[in-house]
């Protein structure tokens, strides 16, 4: 008993000076908030760092010490708070080009490489810890990193023109499937899910509204100054004197997928067992997205909304289902025909009619052009061969005054009909293991989530027709969400349906 007793005091006396100074630190900042002799004097050298700082270096010393005020708290969150940092990144690569136009000049495409490292560190310390690797073993799992190490080993092709422009171009094409994993691992509650559609949606909505402000209201004056900065940016965008809109993206093509996507996520609620006054409110907001759609031009992103309900009319088989999708049938026929001056509606219309459309002609007689090479080449040109880096890096050759226009053609261009091989399997076994989780699902809001990304990832695999629709921010990091959640709400459904008491049990989750 005295021994016991013994434990105890010793215990307590370690506790007590192991945390003094921890409990003063506390004391200090959060309790008296640097009101007294001690918080003064660290508040009175902090002020003198900074001002003989920025006396001998300028105002870059003042930016390195916010950036180390802000940014250190934040990495040390996304590392210890995984699901903190998938939200940063979602919002980040949602408003990545807003940022750079409202004068936050730097590298902020590194700092977000920089959070896709964090958490894919983060991802890895955890399933070591956990002991738990299973995310490696499912089919899109395997097949992506199949993928990913396919683009790494196009560093050595032989016919590559530049080992530089495969630097330049293999994070966008491959690396940033890495959040994949990141999403697979740390994704692990139904509240976790709504949120980031709740967020997803938001952002949406204020992209539409942006949208709606540059068409009625007019361009920012940093719009306009890019705008007029290069002749060929008129080429692309000024149709029949009327400006394209971009929102807050890069691109009106981008810019048109991103309201393509969330419009596929309101139809998917709307159709399922939800309340009554969410559906109505994602009604009202699909159709700010829609026809803020119709303001960036982009005639490929018209077709992807009618190709997705025609995938959700077989996947959701009913009466109700095929009533809807026999009205929206008819509604969009009599959009194709009904005469009209607008130019948005008459731009939707020619999406419809490619045949007499003289830039799809144009692409087809590239993409015919280019066949002896692709079939000649089952390896590819090397990555980064055609588009910018391709002038940039290897100006004058073969592939580089080539436009692929499409990530399709990209892919087989610069890797090769093997390349386009695997792509194609990866798609085709996200597609698989989507319609497959949900038939499986029981639970109808987890069932509702499984099929509105099984849509979008086919809606997405439409659009890599005629433009590159998944190697720009922030569809690239979202295609790789909606991957991710395929498996996550099929994880989420088997966890409800197992008895209570195996909840009790520290297990791994498993994939």
């Amino acid at each position: 008993m005295d021994n016991f007793q013994l434990k105890i005091d010793n215990s307590d006396k370690a506790s007590a000076q192991g945390d003094g100074w921890l409990t003063r630190l506390k004391k200090v900042t959060f309790i008296e908030k640097f009101y007294n002799r001690t918080g003064l004097t660290i508040l009175t050298l902090l002020a003198l760092i900074i001002a003989v700082g920025t006396f001998k270096f300028g105002a870059v010393f003042g930016v390195l010490i916010l950036v180390a005020f802000v940014g250190v708290p934040v990495v040390i969150c996304v590392i210890a708070y995984p699901q903190f940092g998938v939200i940063v990144v979602l919002l980040m690569a949602y408003v990545l080009f807003l940022l750079t136009r409202i004068g936050l000049n730097g590298p902020i495409g590194l700092i977000m490489d920089g959070l896709q490292v964090l958490l894919m560190i983060g991802v890895l310390i955890r399933a070591k810890a956990e002991q738990n690797w299973h995310l490696m073993r499912g089919p899109i799992s395997t097949i992506i990193l199949i993928w990913i190490g396919y683009n790494l080993l196009q560093v050595g092709n032989p016919w590559a023109e530049s080992r530089m422009a495969w630097l330049y171009s293999v994070r966008g094409v491959a690396i940033v499937l890495l959040s994949y994993f990141v999403f697979l691992y740390n994704i692990r509650t139904i509240q976790m899910v709504r949120l980031i559609f709740k967020m997803w949606l938001g952002l949406a909505l204020f992209a539409a509204i942006y949208a709606y402000k540059q068409e009625y209201i007019g361009f920012s004056a940093v719009e306009e100054a890019y705008l007029n900065s290069d002749p060929a940016i008129a080429g692309l965008l000024l149709i029949a004197g009327h400006w394209r809109k971009f929102s807050i993206f890069s691109d009106p093509v981008s810019f048109a997928y991103n309201m393509v996507m969330p419009s596929i996520l309101c139809i998917c609620i709307i159709a399922g067992k939800f309340k009554l006054w969410k559906k109505i409110v994602l009604g009202g907001a699909m159709c700010l997205y829609l026809q803020a759609m119709l303001f960036s031009g982009t005639r490929g992103a018209n077709v992807l909304l009618p190709a997705a309900l025609f995938l959700f009319a077989i996947m959701k088989y009913n009466k109700k289902v095929l009533v809807f999708a026999a009205c929206a049938g008819v509604f969009l026929v009599f959009l194709i025909n009904v005469p009209t001056n607008d130019p948005n509606l008459l731009r939707f219309q020619t999406a419809f009619r490619p045949n007499k459309d003289d830039s799809y002609t144009a692409r087809k007689v590239n993409q015919k052009r280019i066949q002896p090479f692709i079939q000649t080449h089952p390896f590819g040109g090397g990555l980064g061969a055609t588009g910018q880096w391709g002038h940039r890096f290897a100006p004058g050759s073969y592939l580089a005054g080539f436009p692929p226009d499409s990530g399709y053609m990209r892919v087989a261009v610069e890797l090769g009909w093997v390349g386009l091989l695997l792509f194609c399997t990866m798609i085709f076994t996200m597609l698989k293991t989507g319609i497959n989780n949900y038939y499986k699902i029981h639970d109808p809001e987890l069932k509702t989530y499984c099929l509105a990304m099984t849509l979008v990832i086919f809606a997405y695999n439409i659009a890599n027709f005629p433009q590159e629709a998944l190697v720009q921010f922030p569809s690239n990091v979202y295609f790789s969400m909606a991957a991710a959640l395929l498996t996550v709400v099929y994880r989420l459904d088997r966890q409800k349906r197992r008895p209570n008491e195996a909840f009790q049990r520290q297990e791994p989750i498993k994939y």
